[in-house]
């Protein structure tokens, strides 16, 4: 999969990403639109004269990709027990995200250990007529971001229906002087 996001570096508002996915028998891109009234998705499956796309748009205000709710996020107090709710588009459907602070803990990843806040993530699908729905595929997830000025990512865990995924920070490296 590639993944390519533009955000207002202003408002951490999304403009637009671009997704593709390969897989064995077919090809899908998605591209989404953001305007402050919603998103449009132009959603093409297949390659060449046999592409076709399929246009829908979701009006809702003030939605947010994965990419920019995790720029919001990361700007956030991120508080002891706060709560915050955000609506993502990622794709193909509209989600409620609902981010609680668990707390303050020391986590020790393959690129070091960070004292981190930890957080959990519940998703909900947000329905046709705006109604939340399960999402039937992920459970929840813990997520460690650093806690410092820089808020790495650090750790993932996602509770999904075939069991348990993860992703850690294997290293990074800062660009110029600090």
């Amino acid at each position: 999969m590639n993944h390519q996001a533009v955000a207002n570096a202003k408002t951490l508002r999304p403009i637009e990403s671009q997704q593709t996915e390969n897989y064995r028998s077919k090809k899908l891109a998605t591209h989404l639109t953001f305007r402050d009234n919603g998103v449009t998705r132009a959603r093409t499956e297949g390659e060449g004269s046999s592409a076709a796309t399929k246009t829908r748009q979701f009006s809702f205000p003030n939605l947010f990709d994965l990419h920019s709710a995790l720029l919001y996020l990361r700007s956030q107090p991120l508080r002891d027990r706060s709560v915050y709710r955000v609506v993502v588009y990622p794709a193909t459907n509209a989600y409620l995200a609902t981010i609680t602070v668990i707390g303050r803990e020391k986590i020790s990843v393959h690129a070091g250990s960070y004292n981190a806040i930890k957080v959990d993530l519940q998703l909900n699908k947000i329905g046709k007529n705006l109604e939340l729905q399960p999402h039937r595929k992920f459970r929840h997830a813990t997520i460690w971001v650093s806690d410092d000025a820089d808020r790495i990512l650090l750790r993932i865990e996602a509770q999904v229906f075939v069991g348990t995924v993860f992703a850690e920070l294997q290293s990074v490296r800062f660009d110029g002087a600090r």
